[in-house]
């Protein structure tokens, strides 16, 4: 049996208008987000003090000791990108701490109840937590910058490096919503939480070059979409040889799957 012109149209029109309206919800939440960090400064500035004692001290000291092998790449300009993705980690971890305070409060339970879909929560949360990334990785740029990290300037190419680092933060946001999801309590979360941020970070070239790990660490590096995020950022800042491709394609179907996931446990929460 054909489907009539007129009724096409129809189903056209209504996915155009949920996806319009979806979209919107998505900018809703982090226009939120921007007001929020527009207001609470000071917590900005408190959390780029670690990336920038990893420039400073671990950067600057391994720099001078050449204990990891760079190729012609020197290690501090090597280990830039590497503290954009670590910065946008430990905001990124957290995230789901936040969702619990606001079904503690009453919030998340006003939220599922509106017409709004699980996936635009989890998404407008998502790509706020890498807004926050972005405005770390501002000053973790101009800190490098000033530490005389040779990066391009090049906007096509900043526009990229903030693509991923969004992607990055949105990927590891919602692994901390999904968390969150199973564990429901804030203190298990924090727990948790601290006990696989550094595994992440370690466990991805952010310090070292994938070839130095032992065997099985260099499949779980594969295995990190963090790796991939340092990669690009690698590629774009300071030219090292990659596949961007491959590197966003990863972020990219990573940041699908965690949405899908975290708005599959986010019901749990409401419970």
């Amino acid at each position: 049996m054909s489907v009539s012109p007129a009724t096409s149209r129809t189903v056209w029109v209504d996915a155009s208008t949920r996806s319009a309206r979806m979209l919107s919800r998505i900018a809703t939440f982090c226009l939120v987000e921007l007001q929020r960090l527009r207001h609470d400064r000071s917590e900005l500035t408190t959390r780029t003090i670690q990336p920038i004692l990893w420039l400073v001290i671990f950067g600057e000291t391994f720099s001078r000791i050449r204990a990891i092998p760079t190729g012609d790449v020197p290690y501090l300009d090597y280990l830039a990108p590497g503290i954009i993705a670590q910065s946008g980690l430990f905001i990124a971890i957290f995230y789901g701490i936040q969702i619990i305070w606001e079904r503690d409060t009453g919030v998340l339970t006003k939220l599922l109840v509106t017409p709004t879909p699980r996936a635009a929560l989890v998404t407008g949360k998502a790509f706020a937590a890498g807004i926050r990334a972005v405005s770390q990785a501002v000053v973790v740029v101009i800190v490098a910058a000033l530490l005389g990290v040779g990066m391009t300037w090049d906007p096509l190419r900043l526009l990229a490096v903030v693509v991923a680092v969004v992607l990055g933060a949105a990927f590891f946001a919602c692994l901390s919503v999904a968390i969150a999801g199973v564990v429901l309590k804030r203190d298990r979360l924090l727990g948790v939480g601290q006990a696989i941020t550094m595994p992440l970070f370690f466990a991805s070239n952010a310090l070292y070059p994938v070839d130095v790990m032992p065997g099985w660490l260099q499949v779980v590096s594969h295995l990190n979409p963090m790796t991939y995020e340092v990669n690009a950022l690698r590629g774009l800042l300071i030219g090292q040889p990659t596949n961007y491709w491959l590197d966003f394609g990863v972020l990219m179907v990573a940041a699908v799957l965690g949405i899908a996931v975290a708005s599959a446990l986010l019901g749990r929460l409401s419970r």
